[in-house]
């Protein structure tokens, strides 16, 4: 944790995270701040892609649900109209989605399979804002 600041300047990064399911919004949200992180939250990939276009000089990451009303995948290529070189990482409950290789091969940064635990976001988020 304090690497990953120091390479802020003590800059809290901030993590748009976006999810239909409002208890999955809500734990990784608090997980996120947990992190030190600041969250801006949106429940769906139209409202993800309003408060990044409102929002791009300050975030750092943008971690999409896959299965969402207005989904993810639009979301990304939305977002990466906006800011090509935004850092998204895509989350779902399903493995076996066949757009998960197409986003990584258009710039996703990576995979988070659903239910996610602490852990596991943490080295994900840390790995991804590290590079």
């Amino acid at each position: 944790m304090q690497s990953k600041m120091k390479k802020y300047d003590n800059k809290r990064p901030v993590v748009l995270f976006a999810d239909d399911d409002e208890m999955c919004l809500d734990v990784g949200t608090r997980m996120l701040q947990r992190l030190g992180y600041k969250v801006l939250e949106a429940k769906d990939g139209h409202e993800a892609v309003e408060i990044f276009e409102r929002n791009r000089k300050k975030v750092d990451l943008v971690i999409l649900d896959m299965r969402m009303p207005n989904n993810g995948r639009t979301a990304f290529g939305q977002i990466k109209k906006i800011d090509e070189d935004v850092k998204i990482l895509i989350a779902s409950g399903y493995t076996e989605e066949s757009h998960i290789g197409d986003l990584l091969k258009q710039g996703c940064e990576g995979f988070l399979q659903k239910p996610f635990t602490f852990d596991h976001l943490s080295q994900k988020v840390s790995m991804i804002l590290e590079n």
